[in-house]
């Protein structure tokens, strides 16, 4: 429903009006493949995966959205070789980044073919107050009813005897005391379980609300609970604690939702997986862009919980976004390639939020930054790779032998020269050049200047101004030279090429300042040696 729901919906759940919603690409038609499977045998297996992906290719699909995890070392896994093959069948691939976030090179799907997706924030959220007995106020999210004041207790207090403390501090089903919880508001601690099934708990023995506290810097999320509930960071749930275990009779009292428009957005979630990429030792910028994926309403099927609609957080739900525009972009140019949809929107996303401030962070966070779809239809130059051009880079990764690459004619590439709307080297080493070409896609001449942006401590030798016609492609180096960057860490900065047309294309950059570069074993044959 995300990727391609019905325009102008109303959804209404639990009596409260949340509004008209619609998919990316509203009058795509959808085609689902069932690859997870639960119960005693649950699980997303591969070999699922691969069959639903080789079989949605021959039923002659546009677009393959993929909500599911996938490899963080290998450009050979079942998935990603399948999906390497959709690709070369014309097939736009998005993917989720994961949610192993904020920790570095957690990043899923790194494979050059497809479009890995991070999550993102948007600007409207519903934002509730806890006001706890010592007249303290911390503001969260939530969406629920007002309720109290009333007795509030800390689920670690509020468990059946004999039940697990983990099972109870998390707010298990079934593990909670009636005796104990009834009639009072409940702090239950975020992780594991379900975040609404905490909330299910606490009504199940009588609760008539709940704080949900983070334990460690997480999102904040507006889900559609079992009893009114307002989430709030691990900051504030620190406090509420402190106030409940020091304070006898503690009360609290939980504010009504309120729907906000025009918060500063976006910020890379929390729970997002981030960059540098383990497959390609960073010679590949992952992921490549950012998409909504915090508290994005869509259409759910009423056996999740009875609602028709629900808030959902991830980059279950960025990719999705990135699926249906992909579709509406191949919609207004079925010529272009897969390359050429996810070049036009890295090159044309957004570093910057709704109030002018850079989206916090780097590269490794929101990839290209966020997708700006309109910009993306008219991007003026593109990126475009192929099915050779992945053999070439996989072999100059070391994932694939060059003799795979010399048996289908490939050339092996250095991993950073695969013609990506993104520049990373893994391994700076004093200096390196990279070449890239881009392809025209206007209807008109255009004369470029390169610039940069970033890159402290780095000489960057640019291309001098070109022109290119309609259709015409231009090949063109970047030099990097290290001079005082930092070693073994990470500088950002873009390549900008700005036309006299009014196009601007931009790619990020990430590189690695290092003092020695070598390969990890070098082979060969020959005579013996002779000294003189």
């Amino acid at each position: 429903s995300t990727a391609a729901g019905n325009s102008g919906v109303t959804a209404i759940v639990d009596g409260i009006n949340l509004g008209a919603i619609s998919g990316m690409a509203p009058r795509a038609r959808i085609a689902a493949y069932k690859v997870c499977w639960g119960r005693d045998q649950g699980g997303c297996f591969s070999s699922d995966s691969v069959a639903a992906i080789d079989q949605a290719v021959a039923d002659g699909v546009d677009v393959i959205n993929f909500s599911i995890s996938g490899s963080t070392t290998s450009f050979r896994d079942p998935v990603e070789i399948a999906f390497l093959f959709a690709a070369d069948a014309g097939v736009f691939v998005a993917a989720s980044a994961g949610n192993s976030g904020p920790g570095a090179s957690t990043v899923a799907h790194n494979s050059p073919w497809l479009t890995t997706v991070a999550a993102g924030t948007h600007d409207r959220l519903y934002q509730a107050t806890v006001t706890l007995g010592n007249g303290a106020n911390y503001t969260g999210v939530g969406l629920g009813a007002a309720v109290g004041p009333a007795p509030i207790v800390l689920s670690t207090a509020a468990g059946l005897p004999g039940a697990n403390a983990t099972q109870v501090r998390l707010c298990f089903l079934g593990v909670l005391d009636p005796a104990i919880v009834t009639g009072k508001i409940v702090v239950c601690d975020r992780g594991t379980n379900a975040r609404v099934e905490k909330s299910q708990a606490v009504r199940d023995a009588g609760g008539v609300g709940m704080i949900l506290a983070n334990t460690s810097a997480n999102s904040v999320n507006a889900d559609l609970h079992f009893v009114p509930t307002v989430h709030v960071d691990h900051v504030i749930g620190a406090a509420i604690k402190t106030y409940v275990n020091s304070t006898p009779g503690a009360t609290a009292q939980l504010s009504a939702g309120v729907q906000v428009a025009g918060a500063v957005a976006p910020d890379v979630a929390a729970f997002s997986s981030r960059g540098p990429a383990l497959a390609g030792d960073g010679d590949l910028l992952k992921p490549d862009i950012m998409a909504p994926g915090v508290d994005v309403l869509a259409a759910v099927s009423p056996a999740a919980g009875g609602r028709n609609w629900d808030f959902l957080s991830g980059t279950s739900m960025s990719s999705p976004h990135m699926a249906g525009l992909g579709a509406l972009l191949k919609q207004a140019h079925p010529d272009w390639t897969p390359a050429m949809i996810k070049s036009a929107f890295m090159t044309t996303a957004s570093q910057t939020r709704n109030n002018g401030s850079a989206i916090p962070g780097n590269p490794f966070g929101y990839g290209a930054g966020q997708v700006v779809p309109n910009s993306a239809v008219n991007p003026g130059l593109v990126y475009n790779a192929g099915f050779l051009d992945y053999l070439g880079f996989m072999c100059g990764t070391g994932q694939l032998p060059s003799g795979t690459c010399a048996a289908f004619g490939a050339t092996v590439i250095d991993p950073s020269n695969l013609n990506y709307p993104s520049i990373a080297i893994g391994a700076l080493a004093g200096a390196q050049t990279v070449t890239r070409t881009v392809t025209n896609v206007s209807n008109q001449k255009e004369t470029y200047m390169a610039s940069f942006t970033g890159l402290t401590g780095i000489t960057v030798g640019l291309p001098g101004s070109f022109t290119v016609n309609p259709g015409q492609s231009f090949t063109y180096n970047v030099s990097f030279t290290r001079t005082t960057a930092p070693l073994n860490a990470y500088t950002f900065g873009a390549l900008v090429l700005t036309g006299d047309k009014g196009h601007v294309v931009k790619s990020q950059i990430a590189l690695r300042a290092v003092a020695l570069s070598a390969p990890v074993s070098v082979s060969g044959s020959g005579g013996p040696l002779s000294y003189n």
